[in-house]
Formats: C-alpha cells, sequence, structure tokens
C-alpha cells in the first residue's frame, strides 16, 4: 500500500480570496490530503485575526465543489513552515504564482527550504487567467476605499470585509 501525499499550503489568508480558492482546488489533485496551513503572522498586520481567518477558510472548503475526494484540514501555524511539514508528515508544499514578479521570492523560498528539508517538494501552481491580478493586499486596499471586490471574494468573504469596516 502506497504511502498517502500530504501537501501543505501555506499562507496568511488575509482575506482568503479566490485566487487562493482556485490553488485550494487545483492542490486536491495532486495530494491525497491538503493541509491548508494559515501562518500567524503578526508582522504583516492582519485585518483578521488568525482565529477568524481560520474560520473563514473552512467556510469556503465546506462549500467548495471538486475536491477529487482530497482530505482538506486547516491549521495554524507559527513555526518554520518545513518544521510544521515534518510535524505534519507532508511532502509537498504549495505554492501559487500570479506573475513573474512572484516567481524571484517564491524561489529564493523553495530553495531555502530544500536545504532545511531536502526530503520536502515544492511545487508552483501557476494561477488561473482570472485570478492572476487578485492580492489579499490589492483586496483590502480596494474594499477601504469603497470599490468593488465582488469578482475577487466570494460572497461569504465579501460580507466579512464589510463587517469589518463598519458596513455590514
Amino acid at each position: 500500500m502506497t504511502r498517502a501525499r500530504v501537501g501543505i499550503y501555506p499562507g496568511t489568508f488575509d482575506p482568503l480570496h479566490n485566487g487562493h480558492m482556485d490553488v485550494i482546488r487545483r492542490a486536491t489533485a495532486l495530494v491525497d490530503r491538503l493541509i491548508v496551513a494559515c501562518a500567524v503572522n503578526v508582522g504583516k498586520d492582519p485585518l483578521f485575526s488568525l482565529e477568524e481567518r481560520i474560520g473563514m477558510i473552512r467556510a469556503e472548503i465546506d462549500v467548495m465543489e471538486g475536491g477529487n475526494g482530497t482530505r482538506i484540514e486547516v491549521k495554524p501555524f507559527e513555526n518554520l513552515l518545513m518544521h510544521f511539514c515534518q510535524e505534519q508528515g507532508a511532502d509537498i508544499v504549495v505554492r501559487g504564482l500570479r506573475a513573474v514578479s512572484d516567481f524571484e521570492f517564491e524561489f529564493q523560498m523553495a530553495a531555502n527550504n530544500k536545504r532545511l528539508a531536502p526530503k520536502i517538494e515544492t511545487i508552483f501552481l501557476m494561477a488561473s487567467e482570472h485570478c492572476q491580478w487578485i492580492s489579499s493586499r490589492f483586496i483590502k486596499e480596494i474594499h477601504k476605499l469603497n470599490g468593488d471586490i465582488s469578482s475577487f471574494v466570494s460572497p461569504h468573504i465579501l460580507l466579512q470585509l464589510d463587517q469589518r469596516r463598519g458596513r455590514g
């Protein structure tokens, strides 16, 4: 019997957007178990608490279509990603790439991670065409300035953002 392939998709997910969900959906075709690892990452000054972000991810995964039978879990982490991967028995780190500008940073991170944990592979999923320009930072900025972000996030996430900004 072959061992289940375990993948980790790490991020801050502040907020979770359609690009993240696209990567999650597509990663399920590559692993048997996918852990969406929500980083504490206080340095990024998140709009939502860790508990809120985890709740939003779980809510979106619960209604997600097309999981390929993959078991998807959501877990917080605040340690070194490679240590978290080893604790979870992960074989693969999944990273999304939107543009060439993402590649240099992600390439350096993957190289460092490989030095720390040689048995864990990093795979890159190119953003789908409709998700290439979505980023949490832009979503928060556009929303803050009363722009329409409904094509970037689910209705549930939009409601969470509206409530956070006192609009809901």
